[in-house]
C-alpha cells in the first residue's frame, strides 16, 4: 500500500502546552505538554476511503489538521503523492493545499456570513493566485457538480438550509480540483434524508473525479457503508485498523467491541450482546499505565496494567493493539 499511496502518514506525534513556560518553571514541571496524537502512521491509496472513528477528544480532528499543516507536529513525516513534505511552513505546505481540501463540521458556521457563495466557492482561486482564469465560469462549474442552481451564487450562508450549506462546502473544497477531501463529521446536523443526500453526492464525486477521502465521524451506521479502510483512535492512538467490512464482522479489538455493540439494531435476531464501556475516558494528562485501555476494559488482565500492547498485524491488513484480541 505505502508504495502507492497517495498519502502516508509515518510516528504522527501532536503535542499541546498545558502551562506557560513561567509557571511550568515555577512549580517544576517538567514536561508542560499532552500528546493529542502519538505514534499514528498510515496510509490511503487513490480513490479510497479512510474512516476515523472514535470518542470525542480521541485526537481524529487533531490527526487530520496536522497533515494539512493547521496544528503542527511535534514529531512524524507526511508524504503525498511521492513528495515528502520537509519545510511546513506556509510555502512548503502551499502544494499539499492544493491537492488536499478540507469540510469543516459545521456546514454553516464554516462558511463566513460576509460572503456570498459566489466568492466563497472561488476564494481558493484567490489563495492560491489562481485569478487568471474566468471565476464566473468556475462558480457555476462548481455549483453544477454539487447539483445547486446557480442563482444560489448571489446568497449569503444564512439564506442556504443546512443540506445546500453543506454542497457549498463541497463546491468550496473541489475549486481546485483536489486528490484528497478530508471531511470532518460531513452528515453532522443535517436530517437523515439530506446525509443520503450528501453521501451519494460525496460517492459521485469520487466516482466521477478519482478522489480520495478522509472521513473523520461518530456515525458508525454510516461509516460502514462509505469507508473501504477503518482506523478506531483512543486516548490519541490507533487501536485498531482494517478493511471497514472485516471490523464491522468481527471486531478484534475491546474498545472496538464496545462501539460497535453500542449501534442500535433494528433486527432483533441480529443484534449484537451490548458490551459496555466502564467509566469515563482517562485525561491525556495522566494517561493509565500498560495498556491505556485497561481502566474501562471488561477483559483486562495482570499484564494489561503493566505492559502497553504494541500495533500489530494480525493478519494480512488487520492491525491491532491488544495483548488478547478477541476472536
Amino acid at each position: 500500500m505505502a508504495d502507492a499511496a497517495l498519502l502516508v502518514a509515518e510516528g504522527i506525534r501532536v503535542r499541546f502546552r498545558t502551562v506557560g513556560f513561567v509557571r511550568a518553571l515555577i512549580q517544576g514541571i517538567r514536561d508542560p505538554f499532552i500528546d493529542a496524537v502519538l505514534d499514528v502512521s498510515f496510509a490511503l491509496g487513490p480513490g479510497e476511503t479512510f474512516g476515523l472513528v472514535g470518542e470525542s477528544g480521541s485526537g481524529k480532528t487533531t490527526l487530520v489538521r496536522s497533515i494539512v499543516g493547521l496544528v503542527d507536529l511535534a514529531a512524524g513525516v507526511v508524504r503525498f503523492d511521492g513528495a515528502t513534505i520537509v519545510d511546513r511552513s506556509d510555502s512548503g505546505l502551499r502544494t499539499i493545499r492544493r491537492n488536499v481540501s478540507m469540510m469543516f463540521q459545521d456546514p454553516v458556521a464554516s462558511l463566513s456570513p460576509r460572503k456570498t457563495v459566489r466568492a466563497l466557492v472561488t476564494e481558493p482561486f484567490h489563495i492560491h493566485d489562481m485569478t487568471d482564469r474566468d471565476l464566473d465560469v468556475e462558480a457555476r462549474q462548481l455549483m453544477g457538480m454539487v447539483g445547486l442552481p446557480v442563482q444560489l451564487l448571489a446568497n449569503y450562508p444564512h439564506q442556504l438550509s443546512g443540506g445546500q450549506a453543506r454542497r457549498v462546502g463541497v463546491a468550496r473544497a473541489l475549486a481546485l480540483r483536489p486528490k484528497l477531501i478530508i471531511a470532518d463529521e460531513p452528515t453532522a446536523g443535517l436530517d437523515v434524508s439530506v446525509q443520503g443526500e450528501v453521501l451519494n453526492l460525496m460517492n459521485e464525486l469520487q466516482t466521477d473525479l478519482g478522489l480520495s477521502y478522509i472521513i473523520v465521524t461518530h456515525n458508525l451506521p454510516m461509516i460502514r457503508h462509505v469507508s473501504d479502510r477503518l482506523a478506531i483512535m483512543y486516548l490519541g492512538r490507533f487501536v485498531e485498523e482494517g478493511p471497514t467490512a472485516a471490523i464491522f464482522a468481527a471486531p478484534r479489538h475491546p474498545y472496538t467491541l464496545a462501539l460497535l455493540g453500542a449501534v442500535p439494531q433494528p433486527d432483533p435476531d441480529k443484534r449484537r450482546e451490548e458490551i459496555g464501556l466502564i467509566g469515563e475516558v482517562p485525561s491525556l494528562r495522566n494517561r493509565p499505565s500498560g495498556c491505556e485501555f485497561h481502566t474501562r476494559c471488561l477483559f483486562a488482565q495482570e499484564r494489561c496494567r503493566v505492559e502497553g500492547p504494541v500495533l500489530r498485524e494480525i493478519e494480512p491488513g488487520r492491525r491491532v493493539s491488544c495483548h488478547f484480541p478477541r476472536m
